[in-house]
């Protein structure tokens, strides 16, 4: 199948994937919305940018991210326009709080059905972020062009049989990607495939763990560590996706 530039960053992530491609790909897409959103291109300074950043916001885990990322001017400028909108909704909020119209509904309701209108106010303001939001769309139209090559390219196919499998995380994706874009003989060889390849490298990230804590034993300490120097993060990443030994992307000098 011809490379097409839709197509390079599936071979890419194929030809460097690690305990998982998807991890691979899911890190550079993040990495690039983080450029767009901080970088040198300044998009903070586009009103229309910030505008959509202060619609979605950001979740806890990439307001740290974006700390991590080092421009601080950017990130006072996403602030500033982002209280702006915050205030003036909240403000909104309060003026037209009833407190007599809170129906007490106990300590296990969910948070997305409070009937108290602040509560409300800030539920929906917590289900978005912005670069998750961009990630995610991104990510799944790479998921399309994944299936699109597989059937179509004996090359990405052998490349998918010499990986180390997927994530737990991303196997549930790519599973229902199958699901929706394999039919027939198709998908039950892309099962016979992606199943014996998980069950044989979730073993083997167990044994790696295991002998990680046999080498603590006096009468091992001498003995080679093999492959397992680096398991603690490889069996973290292998459960819930994303090494978490990677260093916070930043913005370049």
């Amino acid at each position: 199948m011809k490379e097409q530039i839709h197509t390079i960053p599936i071979s890419d992530a194929f030809d460097n994937a690690g305990e998982c491609s998807f991890c691979y790909i899911e890190k550079r897409t993040e990495d690039h919305v983080m450029d767009f959103v901080l970088g040198h291109g300044a998009s903070y300074m586009e009103a229309d940018i910030r505008d959509m950043t202060d619609k979605e916001g950001f979740c806890r885990a990439h307001f740290k991210k974006m700390f991590d990322y080092g421009n601080s001017l950017g990130n006072a400028w996403i602030l500033k326009t982002m209280y702006m909108r915050h205030i003036e909704e909240m403000d909104k909020e309060f003026k037209n709080f009833k407190p007599d119209s809170v129906q007490r509904s106990g300590l296990f309701k969910k948070a997305n059905a409070s009937s108290n209108s602040i509560v409300d106010w800030i539920n929906k303001r917590e289900s978005t972020c912005f670069i998750c939001d961009s990630v995610n769309k991104t990510f799944n139209a790479y998921m399309k062009t994944f299936f699109t090559m597989y059937e179509k390219d004996p090359e990405l196919k052998e490349k998918l049989k010499n990986t180390k499998g997927f994530c737990l995380d991303h196997l549930k994706v790519v599973l229902e990607g199958a699901d929706t874009y394999l039919k027939g003989d198709k998908r039950k060889e892309f099962y016979d495939i992606v199943l014996p390849l998980m069950h044989d490298n979730m073993n083997r990230i167990y044994e790696d763990v295991a002998w990680f804590i046999e080498k603590y034993d006096y009468k091992n300490k001498d003995a080679d560590w093999k492959d397992s120097k680096d398991a603690i993060q490889r069996g973290m990443q292998k459960l819930r996706g994303s090494d978490p030994s990677l260093p916070p992307h930043v913005l370049k000098k």
